[in-house]
């Protein structure tokens, strides 16, 4: 009997361990499952990985130093820094800043704030801040700087500018000249040096070839191109010296006035508004642009294209052609020019305007001289 039950329990025993192995075979398929599902698993990540990073695009840092007219003289230092502004819209890795000018004691202070700061560029506006960007440039000589309006400094990184501003207000002069009713157009300085008494020598040139072409008598008040004197006012800020000026240029008969003063010249605007009469010559940039409300009074303008200087100079620091020379703006590569006021453009006579697009490849050639020999 013992051997029976012995006998049963050892077949038990082997019915469980039977079943017991066959398990896994019958699960088989189960265990395999994730194994085929696995390479999908492992290709999600090369799939869904993401782009390698593209290095961060290198921002040029340019940085304008205005004189004491301020960033919105409506004349140089706007001019320079729409080049600022045209040069972040047409290369989009530029960053630009600015320092005002309160007094002239502010230019090395300014200069070497941006210095100290890290600008890839520092701009200069004007002959006012020669001095201070000399010493600058020499104390800084990894730093670059690009001058308005200085084109006789040498330093390797320095980039001067220069504008033959005489052929614009030439053809300013003759078209004064063609547009007087009195006889009379007017001119006065902010402060006279080189590169504005360039302004009243053209102009009153372009007069004086008037008078030759046609037989007239037009007379230019306000500056003797031979005695070269004239009306300075001695600052580029008080639009009251502006106004002074204007009433006593038009008191003398003026009816067209040139004012080369900057902000100045919006007191000799003023009084034409106030009198209801009278035409100004811009100079710089187009003051029927950037005088609205006063472009009625607006005959011309003899545009210094300064902003295509900077955005220029911006696009070789950018490029890594930048170097130290003296660039001239004329004529010929748009530098300098003449336009019309946008609402008195259309007061002048088609011919006059053919006329003074004719004296344009004649300047450029050196047929017409719009400088007195052997001043310059």
């Amino acid at each position: 009997m013992k051997k029976l039950y012995f006998v049963m329990a050892l077949l038990i025993v082997a019915s469980m361990v039977l079943t017991a192995c066959g398990t896994p075979a019958t699960e088989a398929p189960v265990a395999e499952a994730p194994a085929t599902e696995a390479p999908a698993a492992t290709e999600a990540p090369a799939t869904e990985a993401p782009a390698p990073t593209e290095a961060p695009v290198k921002m040029t840092k340019v940085c304008q130093v205005t004189d004491t007219g301020g960033i919105d003289d409506k004349s140089f230092n706007a001019t320079a820094w729409k080049g600022v502004q045209d040069a972040i819209a047409k290369y989009g890795n530029v960053e630009g800043k600015y320092l005002e000018s309160q007094q002239q004691a502010d230019y090395e202070v300014n200069l070497n704030a941006f210095a100290s700061e890290g600008c890839d560029l520092i701009i200069p506006v004007g002959f006012l801040l020669a001095d201070a960007t000399t010493a600058a440039a020499t104390a800084n000589p990894e730093q670059k700087y690009a001058i308005i309006d200085v084109d006789y400094l040498s330093f390797p990184n320095l980039r001067g500018s220069g504008f033959a501003i005489d052929q614009a207000t030439f053809l300013n002069g003759y078209l004064a000249a063609g547009m007087t009713k009195t006889g009379k157009v007017g001119t006065y300085v902010g402060i006279a040096f080189p590169a504005t008494t360039k302004f009243m020598d053209g102009f009153a040139l372009g007069v004086a070839y008037y008078n030759e072409v046609k037989g007239t008598d037009v007379k230019v008040l306000g500056w003797d191109v031979t005695t070269r004197q004239g009306l300075e006012v001695g600052n580029f800020e008080s639009t009251d010296d502006g106004r002074k000026m204007g009433e006593q240029l038009m008191d003398e008969g003026a009816d067209i006035i040139m004012p080369v003063a900057g902000p100045v010249g919006l007191g000799t605007l003023a009084v034409m508004e106030e009198r209801g009469t009278g035409m100004l010559i811009g100079v710089d940039n187009d003051w029927s642009l950037a005088n609205p409300d006063k472009a009625g009074f607006i005959l011309s303008n003899a545009m210094k294209n300064m902003d295509v200087f900077v955005t220029e100079t911006i696009g070789q620091v950018i490029d890594g052609s930048f170097k130290g020379e003296n660039w001239i703006g004329n004529l010929e590569n748009g530098g300098v020019g003449l336009t019309y006021g946008s609402e008195l453009g259309d007061t002048v006579p088609a011919e006059l305007k053919a006329e003074i697009e004719a004296l344009i490849p004649k300047i450029q050639s050196g047929e017409i001289v719009t400088l007195p020999e052997g001043v310059y």
